[in-house]
């Protein structure tokens, strides 16, 4: 009973750990740096538990078992997370043909800031349009993509810092 409660431990104190290190690793990519040194502080102090666990008694192949699965499965949940919280912006790159669906005129209405470009592509004119938005709004300009121009290509790039106002306050929200 003791072991399984040690293995229980470790195995939760590791799914905490790598979570919060997932997050960490979020935050210093956008530059957040006071963000990642807490989190990185309390990702320490879990895995030091969680090590010294394992480490007070080396014949135990399930606590090691328990610190490995604790890994994956923090891993797994870390991305979850970051992916559910969708923190920072996303550059939103959108390419249709000259005279298609008009899609820069439903993003506008919807409230998005949009650059178009003229540029030429493989099968002739196109226009390519820009749009720094927040990532947790990038389903919604998706859908709106799809209802208004289905054949656009569409493609996301995750932003480290945007500077000025990116985009109006209504699609912030």
């Amino acid at each position: 009973m003791e072991l399984t409660l040690a293995a229980l431990l470790i195995f939760g104190l590791r799914i905490v750990d790598v979570s919060l290190g997932t997050l960490r690793i979020g935050f210093l990519v956008r530059g957040q740096r006071r963000l990642a040194g807490l989190f990185g502080f309390f990702e320490s102090l879990v895995w030091l538990v969680a090590a010294a666990q394992v480490l007070a008694n080396l014949d135990s192949p399930v606590k090691f078992v328990a610190y490995a699965a604790g890994y994956a499965t923090g891993t797994m949940l870390g991305v979850s997370i970051e992916r559910w919280l969708a923190l920072g912006d996303s550059m939103m790159r959108v390419v249709t043909p000259v005279g298609s669906a008009p899609v820069e005129e439903a993003l506008r209405a919807a409230g998005y800031y949009v650059t178009e470009l003229n540029a030429r592509g493989r099968d002739g004119d196109v226009r390519v349009l820009f749009s720094v938005i927040p990532r947790r709004r990038v389903p919604a300009a998706l859908k709106l993509l799809a209802e208004t121009n289905p054949s656009a290509f569409v493609t996301f790039e995750n932003t480290t810092q945007a500077k000025a106002a990116v985009t109006p306050q209504s699609v912030r929200k």
